[in-house]
């Protein structure tokens, strides 16, 4: 029997690999990561599907060892059901603060807890 906190501890080292640069240049992490029904509202409120990330992390900034990086914080998960957990933190992009929310799912064991859902929101300079 898994504890839920190892459980959560689990879904939050796959979250901090997608803020890695060296993960996020990786087509085949990127996929390892990323359930195949991904969905994203961006910053910007764009939406992107798993077949988008594919093709454009690798190439986005904070995908390079010498370009800007995510900053994360506050990091904190909990396990919603069997197999859903989310993922609550903020990070800090080359000087822009954003909240941050993930949606991790296991469908099984070989595939592991995958990312299904993320949302940013910026966070102007003047709020808390």
């Amino acid at each position: 029997m898994t504890d839920e906190s190892d459980v959560v501890n689990a879904v939050i080292a796959g979250e901090l690999a997608l803020l890695d640069p060296a993960v996020r240049a990786s087509r085949a992490e990127i996929v390892r990561l990323l359930d195949p029904e991904f969905v994203e509202v961006g910053c910007s409120g764009r939406r992107y599907t798993y077949d988008d990330m594919v093709a454009w992390l690798p190439d986005h900034a904070g995908s390079t060892a010498d370009g800007p990086r995510y900053d994360p914080s506050a990091m904190t998960g909990v396990v919603l059901a069997p197999g859903l957990v989310q993922i609550r933190y903020e990070t800090v992009f080359d000087g822009s603060r954003a909240r941050r929310t993930s949606l991790w799912r296991k469908r099984d064991e070989e595939t592991g807890w995958r990312m299904f859902y993320h949302q940013g929101t910026l966070v102007p300079p003047d709020i808390d």
